[in-house]
């Protein structure tokens, strides 16, 4: 029956006789199967090279299409299952989801749906069976991710105080390139909003003609206008799952009583389709909801802030433009005394009315110490720590930092050092609770892949509910000591195989050596990295069946991380791919 299907699909394609490379390719996709180009050209090369031509038979196709898409491992499979090797009937495919996928409800329907939604061949279909090419094209969906179908939707409560989640954050969004002298685009915000990011930067600053502008302040940064990264932003907000405000349509800026602050206005469902302004302000929020209907445009108001409250400047980290050559130091040379911390002292600086009235439920405040805020701060302010001082809190003051983010909301940001807009491990400030752990989107790497699978979770809207023992106030889980807190979870995986990966960059064909790290992120306790063995000369199908196993303590925090390399040597590898995602979203199976 499969044979007959097949001829009936690809046979009009033969009519004269014999089809070229392009021909082959537009065939593989009417049958709909994934494939990759350069995998399909060597295949097909290597099959027109014994003839010393560029055209292929009838037949020459079929072995390009067993090569590619008949894979042992998936022949397997099905033969477990098939009494025949031909057909699964929909019992068979019952017991297939239950044993292999570990599905324990509602098997018969699903398997009914799931051969009515890829099985090909209508005669199959109508006897509710599926063919092995019905079986092929369900392991190659959508339905068989890793990452559970369940956690691809919002799923979580979304009812719950702003401080229980953590929040897909951007530092600097307008940068795409370094910190320094780099361009600012607005491609920056359009970018970061399409992959969900929920917490964006705009630095703005005075510019011409009364026209404000955003850029990296004190840098040679390029300047973009104000009003243009305003139209961005109000377009793309919600293609992915925040508005912002656009002559005060759209942002959140309904004032309440004081008593009514945490149980009212910062639920996030209550806050859907809802901007809210981070920023300083001025005055009382009652103050700002008198001056609501009076036009305030133009007048400024004075806000008093403290200077040099820390080693590093919370309020503004940068590194110098230009720093001193200090080559005439020898190693050798004692370290002079550190100079003596500068007393702290007021700043005044001026901020628009209009703007520091849209401040309602996330008001910027200088963090001084966890002491004061749990002496002073309302919920409704919010603190800036710089990873350096942030990452001294994990160290010495893990407990007081967990509480502090259970009250607060707390937005971590990158040292001023990093010119170049690298990252730090944003594991390390969620493991202790902070919410907005901004990164630089536009740098790849391990750190935003991270940030990028974190966010997976639920349906990707930039939400993800924190963990109970990072919400109560009472809680007293630290990274560096779980306790009671611990929910041990024993991981087994399974390494099968690997399909078309990307080939080696030294390769001229389809060659690669590759290997898998499979790594965990979490608490201390659970960081771990195992590594496969290396398959020669086989990015089309490499074959491993090694199996590893994890004895993972917070599974909450945990993420779990696939990479694929190419060894080029004994000591270097290549990045092939990776895919990261939450531990507690891989799907059994």
């Amino acid at each position: 029956i499969s044979y007959t299907w097949f001829l009936s699909i690809i046979q009009n394609e033969f009519r004269t006789g014999k089809i070229d490379l392009d021909s082959t390719m537009k065939l593989l996709e009417t049958l709909q199967i994934p494939f990759d180009f350069a995998h399909v050209k060597h295949v097909f090369k290597k099959t027109v090279d014994k003839r010393k031509t560029n055209i292929i038979n009838i037949e020459d196709f079929r072995a390009i299409y067993r090569a590619i898409v008949h894979r042992v491992e998936f022949q397997e499979l099905f033969r477990a299952y098939s009494p025949n090797n031909k057909i699964l009937a929909d019992t068979e495919l019952v017991e297939f989801l239950r044993k292999e996928q570990y599905e324990t409800e509602g098997c018969e329907t699903m398997a009914l749906e799931i051969i009515l939604k890829h099985e090909p061949i209508e005669e199959v279909k109508k006897r509710r069976q599926m063919s092995f090419e019905g079986f092929i094209r369900y392991m190659n969906s959508e339905d068989c991710l890793i990452f559970k179908s369940d956690h691809r939707t919002v799923y979580q409560d979304m009812n719950h105080p702003l401080c229980d989640y953590f929040i897909s954050s951007s530092h600097n969004t307008y940068l795409v390139s370094d910190q320094l002298i780099g361009p600012s685009d607005l491609w920056g915000y359009t970018s970061a909003l399409l992959k969900g990011c929920r917490c964006l930067e705009i630095d703005c600053w005075d510019g011409s003609n009364n026209e404000p502008v955003v850029y990296h302040g004190h840098t040679l940064t390029s300047k973009i206008l104000f009003h243009s990264v305003i139209q961005v932003i109000d377009k793309y907000a919600f293609v992915v799952c925040i508005s912002i405000y656009i002559y005060d349509m759209k942002t959140y800026n309904y004032a309440i009583n004081n008593s009514s602050y945490y149980c009212l206005t910062s639920f996030l469902q209550a806050l859907k389709f809802k901007i809210l302004v981070k920023n300083k302000k001025v005055g009382t929020i009652e103050e700002g909801m008198l001056r609501r209907n009076l036009d305030s445009h133009g007048e400024t108001g004075e806000i008093s802030d403290l200077e040099n409250m820390s080693d590093e400047d919370e309020s503004d980290e940068r590194a110098p433009l230009f720093p001193r050559n200090d080559s005439s130091k020898r190693k050798s040379e004692q370290k002079p005394p550190a100079p003596p911390r500068k007393k702290a002292k007021m700043k005044k600086t001026k901020i628009a009315l209009a703007l520091s009235d849209l401040v309602i439920y996330t008001k910027s405040e200088k963090f001084v110490s966890f002491e004061h805020s749990l002496a002073n701060q309302k919920c409704y302010e919010n603190n800036s720590i710089g990873e350096t001082q942030a990452r001294k809190f994990v160290k010495h003051s893990a407990n007081e930092f967990v509480s502090h983010t259970t009250r607060f909301i707390t937005r971590i940001y990158p040292k001023g050092t990093r010119a170049t807009s690298s990252n730090y491990n944003p594991q390390e400030f969620w493991n202790v609770g902070c919410q907005m752990v901004a990164l630089n989107f536009q740098t790849p790497g391990v750190q935003m892949e991270l940030q990028n699978g974190k966010f997976l979770d639920n349906g990707g809207c930039g939400y993800v509910l924190k963990p109970e023992f990072l919400r109560k106030h009472n809680s007293t889980f630290t990274p560096q000591n779980v306790g009671r807190y611990s929910k041990p979870m024993s991981l087994s995986i399974r390494l099968i195989s690997g399909h078309q990966l990307p080939p080696s960059n030294l390769s001229k064909t389809n060659k690669a050596d590759p290997l898998v790290h499979i790594e965990i992120y979490g608490v201390p306790e659970d960081q771990t990295k195992k590594k496969s063995s290396v398959i020669k000369s086989n990015a089309l199908n490499p074959r491993w069946d090694e199996t590893f196993s994890f004895t993972v303590q917070v599974p909450e925090l945990a993420l779990i991380r696939f990479c694929v390399e190419d060894e080029i040597s004994l000591v270097a590898n290549d990045f092939l791919g990776q895919y990261t995602l939450p531990l507690l979203s891989l799907s059994k199976g």
